[in-house]
């Protein structure tokens, strides 16, 4: 089943308020999907650039971690926040930093200006807590909580997939032909980590867009190269989109006032939502990108 919260803030003054905005709407959404859960945050950019890693061991694997990057690059920030670390270093530093990682065996979550991605097993509720999300300031952020069908419960097999800078997805539904994309984008050197055919379609919309793509374009090449039944939620430097599939089986339901754009599974997420009283709610259309840009 799956439920997929997103918040996209018109409101500049609003944005404190965005971790808590989102954190309840998810955990309205626990029982569509109890066994993982998972928020991407996009706070302010322009301190260079921010890194997210996991462990499953981070008492051993974060002990020692500040020093050795400090050693091998330099001045850099680390903020350890249960399982995840977040880095914030210069940008010419970033690959040398994920080498680094790798070879330390932390898992990469996501890289970019302004995103952090946080995702482990369990409640939405336990997760948030784990990582106090409610705390988190940013001017937009997506939110997923999992049943698994396709791959095992695990936190890679968690959402959202990021596999470029500023980029992540998440979704409700299955892809049929996830395993031949996953070849076709192997054969343009876009490798997926995990089964999950999420991580496929994530990864087919950050391939577009660095053919030059729009974010909208990106999202429309969606119905025409993927099948199966889908919704799609992407959040991007500068926004975040939404596309459902030409069938649209799977439940989805938007709000806009003056102040956000929210996107829920279910209306029943919006119902804390400031404003909501009056704001436009409707269903997206089949087949139907919608996306807002700053």
């Amino acid at each position: 089943m799956c439920g997929i919260v997103g918040l996209f803030l018109k409101n500049d003054e609003m944005r404190p308020q965005l971790g808590a905005m989102l954190t309840d709407m998810l955990i309205t959404m626990t029982d569509r999907g109890p066994d993982s859960a998972g928020i991407a945050i996009y706070g302010t950019g322009g301190d260079g650039v921010k890194i997210t890693v996991q462990s499953d061991d981070p008492a051993t694997d974060f002990d020692g971690l500040d020093a050795a990057l400090t050693d091998a690059l330099g001045s850099i920030g680390l903020r350890i926040a249960d399982t995840h670390a977040i880095l914030t270093l210069p940008a010419d530093k970033r690959d040398a930093a994920i080498n680094l990682l790798k070879a330390r065996g932390l898992r990469i979550m996501g890289v970019g200006e302004a995103m952090e991605i946080y995702k482990e097993t369990g409640l939405p509720r336990d997760v948030a807590a784990r990582f106090n999300l409610r705390d988190m300031g940013g001017s937009h952020g997506i939110g997923h909580t999992r049943m698994a069908t396709e791959s095992a419960v695990t936190t890679l097999g968690a959402h959202p997939f990021s596999t470029a800078d500023d980029q992540c997805l998440v979704h409700n539904g299955s892809l049929s032909n996830h395993n031949q994309m996953r070849r076709r984008l192997a054969r343009k050197g876009v490798v997926t980590q995990t089964e999950n055919d999420t991580e496929v379609g994530a990864a087919y919309i950050s391939s577009r867009i660095a053919e030059g793509a729009t974010l909208g374009e990106a999202l429309e090449g969606t119905l025409e190269d993927l099948d199966g039944f889908f919704t799609f939620v992407t959040g991007t430097r500068n926004g975040f989109g939404v596309v459902r599939d030409p069938i649209a089986c799977k439940p989805a339901v938007m709000a806009e006032t003056g102040d956000y754009v929210a996107f829920a599974s279910e209306y029943r997420a919006f119902a804390d939502l400031p404003g909501i009283d009056t704001a436009k709610v409707w269903e997206p259309e089949p087949a139907t990108v919608y996306f807002w840009e700053r």
